[in-house]
């Protein structure tokens, strides 16, 4: 299957929204990107605001976040437990796409994908968090446990209001799947590069690499890799593999390290967090 990049699967329209945009300047730059994860409203609503604010600058090319619930069966301790804080700070689906909203007022450059579950959409309403999600500004949902064969309960309705519908890839994907998961993709692939959930190994970058090339001989579409990457010479490794590197359980970890007992945020700990990333960055920025 060879779709051209970044094309509507329904629609048969270019993509020109901030991903393709993003991705395109990446390119132009000849560098890959760094899309970091932290979960929406942790640990706090008001520290989740400075986090948020603060990632572009930091270094962060593309922002993923978490969508809060309580059974997130794809995520390891790390962020299953960031998850469980904003949930109990008062965190949902109404209020992340809130603080997208806010994001949009100092940052309209920067693309914001959804990362979660279906369970929480379905209970919102899927035409109501389509309209709902596209006033916010945000620009792509990864929904992990919808397959393609469920694409008309949310891809296909999301992809005809003009959202990127983001499939994950998996080492298990075999060239006999791939044209299912890839046929209404869009903005770009995100490569899960291990078998198992978030945080907990990392894989060989000759596994990567291969998977990759495998990838991009079925779609022109970018592809990112996540899962297990932690350090600048991990994003560095990948940003030469792929288009980008994705890191969220290292973050949310440095989250969780300033923390104090009660699980509220120490003083200093967007600064913190914030150069941890911009460690990060320094691998595919120079």
């Amino acid at each position: 299957m060879n779709a051209p990049a970044a094309i509507n699967s329904i629609t048969g329209t270019a993509d020109s929204g901030r991903i393709t945009k993003r991705f395109a300047a990446l390119k132009a730059e000849g560098r890959g990107g760094l899309v970091t994860f932290i979960t929406a409203g942790d640990p706090d609503a008001d520290t989740f605001r400075d986090l948020l604010s603060g990632l572009p600058d930091a270094g962060a090319d593309v922002i993923e976040l978490g969508i809060p619930f309580s059974d997130p069966m794809a995520d390891g301790p790390a962020i299953q437990a960031a998850s469980l804080r904003a949930l109990k700070a008062g965190a949902n689906l109404r209020k992340t796409l809130d603080h997208v909203r806010d994001f949009r007022k100092s940052d309209d450059d920067t693309p914001v994908i959804l990362m979660g579950y279906f369970n929480p959409i379905y209970k919102y309403g899927v035409e109501k968090f389509l309209a709902d999600f596209k006033d916010s500004g945000a620009d792509g949902l990864i929904i992990v446990d919808l397959p393609p064969e469920e694409d008309p309960e949310l891809c296909i309705p999301a992809l005809e209001a003009g959202v990127n519908f983001i499939r994950l890839a998996t080492p298990t994907t075999d060239d006999a799947r791939l044209p299912a998961v890839l046929k209404n993709t869009s903005g770009f692939v995100y490569y899960v590069s291990i078998l198992g959930i978030t945080g907990t190994k990392s894989a060989g970058n000759d596994d990567i690499q291969f998977a990759v090339e495998r990838l991009k001989r079925h779609t022109d579409l970018p592809v990112a890799v996540g899962f297990g990457i932690n350090s600048a010479d991990a994003v560095r490794d990948i940003g030469t593999i792929a288009d980008a590197a994705v890191v969220g359980s290292a973050i949310v970890n440095c989250i969780a390290a300033n923390l104090d007992n009660n699980s509220r945020a120490k003083p200093g700990l967007v600064d913190h967090v914030l150069s941890f990333v911009r460690e990060l960055a320094s691998g595919v920025r120079g």
